[in-house]
């Protein structure tokens, strides 16, 4: 029986356990939902030491990777995979970035860290831009008011549903896709503007107001959000192991949301 071990069972590695175990997988998992502690180190090395997968969800903290500064001597010789962020390209003013661009020069240095940390142990990295999916996407955000529309003309993100991640890791695993960096991104880069602007005619509303960034009074972490440009690329997972988005732009997305 296959075995997957999942570091951190959070929003979208929670939904890949579910379609692992529809397959007949055991998987086990650390976190708030998962059976293990992460700091119990006994129980997580004895329960790796059954599986044949590993697959982490677990961010940096204090700019180091947690899982591989405590477990990374007990992953040798399984099949590894980490959910990665597409922010490790920093700002590309726009243009399209793929998996052969450059890392680690935005607001996200240790993310770019981590990630070549688990390339160098031979891991499927998968790189990830903004997730959306059931309660969390841009209806729950105009909602609850608050949603905001920027004034920054040419300003795109990319995103995806987070079915797709769940579909694009389990294709990886079926069709053996060989260690590497892969981008699961849908295939309509668009400002987030346009989303919101979407999400609010299907629901039947008018849209916020546009503002500046100033205006809307955002977090450090949202201005560091619009701080950065690109366009997510994802023809390499395409051609290597055959995903392709069951959502392939935010409308299709918010349609399926609702």
């Amino acid at each position: 029986m296959s075995r997957l071990f999942i570091f951190g069972l959070g929003y979208t590695a929670k939904r890949i356990a579910q379609a692992l175990g529809a397959k007949g997988w055991e998987v086990v998992a650390t976190g708030s939902d998962g059976e293990l502690d992460f700091a119990d180190r006994d129980a997580v090395r004895e329960a790796l030491a059954q599986c044949t997968h590993v697959l982490s969800s677990v961010p940096p903290s204090e700019n180091s990777d947690p899982v591989l500064d405590l477990y990374a001597d007990a992953l040798a010789g399984k099949w590894l995979g980490y959910l990665s962020s597409t922010g490790v390209y920093g700002d590309a003013e726009g243009a399209w970035v793929d998996e052969a661009s450059p890392t680690g020069t935005g607001r996200r240095s240790a993310r770019a860290e981590c990630d070549s940390r688990w390339l160098e142990l031979g891991a499927r990295v998968f790189r990830l831009p903004g997730i959306y999916g059931p309660g969390r996407s841009a209806f729950e955000r105009v909602r609850e008011g608050k949603a905001h529309r920027i004034d920054l003309p040419g300003q795109v993100f990319s995103r995806v549903h987070v079915e797709d991640i769940v579909s694009g890791v389990v294709t990886a695993i079926a069709r053996g896709a060989p260690p590497g960096a892969y981008n699961l991104a849908d295939d309509l880069p668009t400002s987030q503007n346009a989303v919101i602007e979407e999400a609010c005619r299907l629901l039947g509303i008018e849209p916020p107001p546009l503002q500046s960034i100033e205006q809307a009074g955002l977090s450090p972490m949202a201005r560091g959000f619009y701080a950065e440009n690109r366009r997510v690329a994802n023809g390499k997972a395409r051609r290597v192991f055959g995903w392709s988005p069951a959502y392939p732009t935010y409308r299709e997305g918010l349609r399926g949301l609702l």
